[in-house]
């Protein structure tokens, strides 16, 4: 990787040459439709492939600091988005704050807080771009959905309609947003191998379903009165994303993205190649001590009984196919490429899908950088320093050649 970027600095018409032979047009696909359905199947990228596009060799913002100014100091840092003037609004879960910064990184403003009143929070947890270059972010009071503006003026709070009978936890939560303003929400029972998928609207009321899809694989450890939930080892969970005006629900146990109108009809299925792997031995003891490892508060006993409970979870026949799934802004989709913990790659390797579904190619992101968001021209995400320091970095993205 490191070669080819050299390379393409001091040898651009060799580089040429090469992405036309690792141009898009080079990817088998093949498009049909069936019952209306559109299916597109796509071979995977070669081996050590890339895509031609770039990613800063660092972070052109860092936003996060092991000592200095408090608005600096992250807490929980587990989500942010960029207004269209470049600002970055950070979820800094630890103290429920909305933290702006301006496109350098420069600490701006602080909305929301901890509390019960108007555009405070209880629970907050992620915020998404809203229309009108607003946001939303949840969980406000009562499990409400706030929308902010621009300047931070607080709007209102809106919630998913459901049976006040119906307890919190099996109440439709949501998970993303849509560009024409509706919610993604997802009711998914702790202990349940389903998930149903709703699309909610601005005032939090059923626009349509997508039905019920393949959820987690959950496993009840229980000792005698005590019951412990674990998940399968290397199992497959749901990830969903919107898509233009589409909305994709998936599943990682396998490689096929199903894209669904506003009606909650099925239009379009998107497949890749893929081989399934069954972990080795190696990789299972590799994920034990990974997940031990977790509890770092733990003492080396109680860390030797989580392992001994681990060994009897049940263990997936295969690996996921892929890790997860996003949207750019220009409509083409990112599929994260599955990565065990035993295995060490120097960065995070994505597939690239044109917005009608063709592969285009690896992109090669940075390692441990958790995306959030993939502009025009750069991505955001969180990462963590060898002392686990959080910061929400930007990074610049160039789309050179073919698939821009």
């Amino acid at each position: 990787m490191k070669l080819h970027r050299l390379l393409s600095l001091l040898l651009p018409a060799a580089l040429a040459c090469e992405q036309g032979r690792r141009s898009p047009s080079s990817l088998s696909t093949e498009t049909r439709d069936s019952a209306g359905i559109r299916i597109v199947e796509n071979a995977r990228p070669p081996e050590g492939s890339r895509l031609s596009w770039r990613i800063g060799s660092g972070p052109a913002v860092s936003i996060g600091a092991v000592e200095g100014e408090e608005p600096y100091l992250l807490d929980a840092a587990f989500d942010a988005t960029r207004l269209s003037d470049g600002r970055i609004v950070v979820a800094n879960v630890g103290t429920q704050e909305l933290r702006v910064f301006d496109a350098n990184g420069i600490y701006l403003a602080t909305w929301g807080g901890r509390g019960e009143g108007p555009g405070e929070f209880t629970g907050l947890w992620q915020i998404e771009p809203w229309p009108g270059d607003s946001i939303v972010a949840w969980n406000a009071p009562r499990f409400g959905i706030s929308i902010f503006d621009a300047r931070g003026t607080y709007a209102r709070t809106f919630r998913l309609a459901h049976d006040e009978g119906t307890p919190p936890m099996q109440r439709f939560w949501p998970q993303s947003t849509t560009r024409d303003g509706a919610v993604l929400a997802a009711y998914r029972p702790e202990a349940a191998d389903t998930v149903v998928v709703q699309l909610r609207d601005g005032d939090g009321e059923i626009r349509s379903s997508f039905g019920t899809h393949p959820g987690r694989e959950p496993y009840i450890h229980r000792e005698g009165d005590r019951s412990i939930l674990y998940w399968t080892i290397f199992g497959q969970q749901p990830v969903w994303t919107s898509w233009g005006d589409l909305t994709i629900v998936a599943h990682t146990g396998r490689y096929e993205l199903r894209a669904y109108r506003a009606d909650g009809s099925l239009t379009r299925i998107v497949r890749r190649d893929h081989v399934p792997r069954p972990p080795s031995e190696t990789e299972i003891e590799a994920f034990i001590e990974w997940q031990v490892g977790r509890s770092v508060r733990s003492s080396e006993s109680e860390r030797a009984e989580s392992r001994g409970r681990y060994r009897n979870v049940p263990v997936a026949e295969h690996f996921p196919a892929f890790e997860s799934v996003l949207t750019d802004a220009r409509d083409h989709l990112w599929v994260e490429e599955y990565e065990s913990p035993a295995e060490e790659e120097p960065g995070a390797l994505w597939t690239v899908f044109d917005p009608e579904g063709r592969a285009l190619g690896f992109v090669e992101l940075p390692e441990g950088l958790r995306v959030h968001e993939i502009g025009e021209d750069y991505i955001l995400g969180r990462a963590l320093d060898e002392l686990d320091v959080e910061y929400i970095q930007v990074w610049a993205l160039e789309r050179l050649g073919g698939g821009s």
